[in-house]
């Protein structure tokens, strides 16, 4: 296909020409009824493109298929049988993906360091999860994907499970070996999903990890706006083979999806993929090389060590890992990485991508150059001159994963759906959770409805939230108490 080509940015540049006057939603009518206040912040021609995509960008019947044919092109730039837009992020992206795979009360193999969207899946559609534990490094106390072999043994004990679904790259940049993962799921004629949301930009170079299409999923969701340059929510799924038919996958979103897709959306997805094809190798050539200028630099500050594939990737840990997420474990100077990027924001405006209770992480993509490269050594520069006053003296209480690892004791919708109350988290021990708790970012939840709390998780998350940690989905945020399945 010509990928020179953006159909949906020609649609609205066509729509711009010729004058139309629109009697439909955007109410706003090409910004004539927004606040000046509001335009002078935003711009103009924001509201000028935020059009609506049918009777709008396309007629009434679509019979111009401008977004189809974007979707189109956006799959042959890839590798894929069918690529589909979202414009409600990769949060309904997945959730579209396992509705096709599984039903209600059918089982999902389930790598358990998914994001809460996955959870949000479960608890709507009723599948029954089947966890699959990711790969521990102790030393590190840090979670890599699940291995393949984790997976045959969890189809060994369910044999009737439905699919798979994996997170890779996780957001500490780290892989699965997804070849090996995709023949497991192949041999029994179940389809794998790989949430990808970390790794749009993976198809685009050869010196990135292997894209999930190349390594034979069999669905792939990205999210465009985290390594790519879509706007935020922009998601692209991605399918081929014949596990999943695109009909289902299509039904699936359209159950879920706004019936008033962002045009914004469509046309910078569109737009991302022509760069992507034209030009990414190129884009990615700098942004390699000025991570590996970047990862350089901060390998000889005192008290920071730099992770690379020979800390995360061998047997037992990651297949690979995406060189451009810096991560960075301070924990030599004895300050919490949450402590950290809340000095670096307040003292440099540094906005950095992850923080946790030991490690820091910026995120680079094709955006960045040595200006902003610039700023952040900086920043770090100076953070390492300062990290003495950033001890607390409160320490993250981080239980082995065999303590870790709680007990599913009941489906996530109904413990999430059932009655429930609000009990001190002193209390909580051995109750079952009716709510999500997840320290965020990553959004990884370390308790899910359904899951038996331990004293072990309810105190990582008390001590974490005292250091610093943001448990945004709790209905007591501060974890002082926490909602449960009421007892009978």
């Amino acid at each position: 296909m010509d990928q020179s080509k953006a159909p949906v940015l020609d649609a609205l540049a066509a729509y711009h020409r010729e004058g139309q006057t629109p009697f439909t939603p955007p109410g706003h009518k090409q910004g004539r009824g927004a606040d000046p206040r509001v335009r002078a912040v935003l711009g103009d021609d924001v509201f000028r493109s935020d059009v609506l995509a049918t009777s709008g960008l396309d007629d009434r019947t679509s019979s111009r298929g401008v977004v189809e044919e974007a979707e189109a092109l956006m799959a042959d730039a890839v590798g894929a049988e069918h690529a589909f837009f979202s414009t409600c992020g990769s949060s309904l992206s997945v959730k579209s993906a396992m509705l096709s795979v599984a039903g209600p009360h059918e089982e999902l193999l389930v790598g358990r360091d998914a994001h809460k969207s996955v959870v949000s899946g479960l608890i709507l559609s009723g599948i029954r999860p089947v966890w699959v534990d990711p790969q521990w490094d102790a030393e590190r106390h840090l979670a890599h994907p699940p291995s393949a072999e984790a997976f045959e043994a969890a189809f060994a004990a369910h044999p009737d499970a439905r699919g798979a679904l994996v997170t890779t790259p996780t957001p500490y940049g780290t892989c699965s070996d997804l070849a090996a993962l995709a023949e497991v799921c192949h041999r029994r004629g179940r389809p794998l999903i790989v949430d990808e949301a970390w790794g749009a930009h993976l198809p685009f170079h050869p010196g990135l990890p292997t894209w999930a299409m190349d390594a034979g999923a069999d669905v792939c969701v990205t999210s465009v706006h985290k390594m790519g340059s879509g706007l935020e929510q922009s998601s692209v799924f991605h399918l081929q083979g014949g596990l999943v038919r695109p009909e289902v996958l299509k039904s699936r979103e359209d159950l879920l999806g706004t019936t008033s897709p962002s045009v914004l959306v469509y046309a910078a997805l569109d737009g991302w993929r022509r760069q992507m094809a034209e030009h990414g190798k190129a884009l990615y050539d700098d942004a390699l090389a000025l991570a590996g200028q970047v990862r350089d630099r901060l390998a000889r500050f005192d008290g920071m060590r730099v992770h690379g594939r020979e800390d995360f990737c061998g047997p037992g840990r990651a297949a690979d890992m995406d060189p451009l997420q810096i991560i960075v474990d301070i924990s030599a100077w004895e300050v919490t990485g949450y402590r950290a990027a809340d000095w670096l924001r307040r003292h440099h405006r540094i906005n950095l991508h992850l923080a946790d209770h030991r490690r820091i992480s910026a995120q680079l993509t094709h955006a960045d150059d040595h200006g902003t490269a610039g700023r952040l050594l900086a920043a770090l520069t100076d953070l390492a001159a300062y990290a003495g006053e950033l001890r607390t003296g409160q320490p993250v209480r981080v239980p082995p994963p065999s303590r870790l690892r709680l007990e599913q004791a009941a489906l996530p919708r109904d413990a999430f759906f059932g009655p429930t109350e609000q009990v001190p988290w002193g209390e909580a021990d051995g109750r079952i959770a009716a709510e999500m708790l997840t320290p965020y970012p990553p959004g990884i939840p370390a308790a899910l409805p359904g899951e038996r709390l331990t004293s072990d998780v309810l105190r990582y998350l008390r001590s974490g939230v005292d250091a610093g940690m943001v448990v945004p989905d709790a209905v007591d945020t501060d974890v002082r108490s926490v909602r449960v399945v009421r007892e009978r």
